[in-house]
């Protein structure tokens, strides 16, 4: 049975000439016999980079090697979910939160329009959907100051940005109050 070459040097199969060369001269100090190590360990390890090594050796271990299967685990992996529509950006974080805020407005006006007693849950419902809105939209508020720099006036003059911040949500917290008692 062949030596697996790339299990040796703890490199992948696609791995660059470079990284093969840098994972053997890790794993030669560290295996050398003249520095404590097994001299058998040391003879694979230089087996190993004397196919990988060299691009034309390497090719023909390649090609006489068999089909590598992934694991299964490795196969269920690439079955995950795609990546986030949304990044983990300022305008990523403020579109989630404008999201969150107009779904729950929208619910609450359904609930106070068509209203009905037993219907209370999904009004108190609808309410904690717009203060995880606001509460996300703060978020996206510490997220954009924490990325600029310190010497940044975004950053000097925090206590005013969250005075205005709230100020801001107490009003319109009073306006949509306003709106559904007209209703």
């Amino acid at each position: 049975m062949e030596r697996d070459y790339y299990s040796i040097l703890g490199a992948g199969e696609t791995a660059s000439q470079d990284e093969i060369e840098r994972l053997y001269k890790r794993l030669a100090m560290r295996h050398h016999p003249d520095r404590g190590g097994d001299a058998e360990e040391m003879k694979a390890i230089n087996e190993a980079y004397g196919v990988l090594g060299n691009d034309a050796t390497r090719c023909a271990y390649d090609a006489q090697r068999p089909p590598h299967r992934k694991p299964l685990s490795a196969a269920a992996s690439s079955l995950s979910s795609p990546p986030a529509l949304l990044e983990n950006t300022v305008s990523g974080r403020l579109a989630g939160a404008t999201f969150s805020l107009m779904a729950g407005l929208l619910f609450l006006f359904l609930l106070r329009f068509y209203y009905i007693r037993f219907l209370w849950p999904l009004f108190v419902l609808a309410a904690f959907v717009v203060m995880v809105g606001v509460r996300k939209l703060h978020a996206a508020l510490v997220y954009a100051r924490e990325g600029v720099a310190s010497s940044h006036p975004m950053r000097r003059y925090v206590w005013i940005q969250e005075m205005a911040f709230w100020l801001i949500v107490c009003v319109c917290v009073y306006g949509i109050y306003l709106m559904l008692r007209a209703i």
